[in-house]
């Protein structure tokens, strides 16, 4: 049971979306343009995959589930495989160049301050370009924000993991900039 009265029993960040639609819509806006816009060089796939693991390294139940079957949707890879990009991700089949942006994200996920020269100079050297790195950063930061919106209010959020995945093809049709506004 969410902390405050929602006046909905909506899941996860949906529940304090529609409560304050006029905050919701900013934030479904801002979720739009870092995960679903076309106009980025990291795939959907990529940019959810960031925002599953730091909601991962947050114990964000909801919003790690839902990114991770959205990264799963666009990947066209299973539960498990985005399991394991979440629990170490350095072992999997990714590319060096997400390796690295998924370290910054971690980093992030410390705190700002935690990123390095070093991991920003990794990145680059692996083909990152400054706007990735840049929205990888921002893409943390914001999931940070995110998870402690949704664990903050203490929203409650389904269990089984299937309803995340068969959700994610509706999701990745219709985007971000709507979503979770409406009962």
């Amino acid at each position: 049971m969410a902390y405050i009265d929602l006046k909905n029993e909506l899941p996860g960040i949906r529940g304090p979306m529609v409560y304050r639609p006029e905050t919701g819509k900013v934030l479904n806006e801002l979720a739009e343009i870092l995960l679903h816009d076309e106009n980025n060089t990291l795939s959907r796939g990529e940019r959810e995959l960031i925002g599953a693991y730091v909601s991962s390294e947050n114990d964000c139940f909801f919003c790690q589930h839902v990114h991770g079957a959205m990264a799963q949707h666009y990947f066209k890879s299973d539960a498990q495989f985005i399991d394991n990009v979440k629990k170490d991700f350095r072992s999997t089949t990714i590319s060096a160049k997400l390796k690295s942006l998924l370290a910054i994200a971690g980093s992030v996920q410390k705190g700002g301050k935690s990123v390095t020269p070093e991991q920003i100079e990794a990145a680059k050297n692996l083909g990152a370009t400054d706007r990735e790195i840049h929205d990888t950063v921002l893409i943390a930061a914001a999931f940070c924000m995110f998870n402690r919106y949704v664990d903050g209010l203490n929203t409650w959020a389904p269990k089984d993991r299937q309803m995340y995945v068969d959700r994610a093809p509706m999701r990745a049709a219709e985007g971000y900039s709507q979503a979770g506004l409406t009962k």
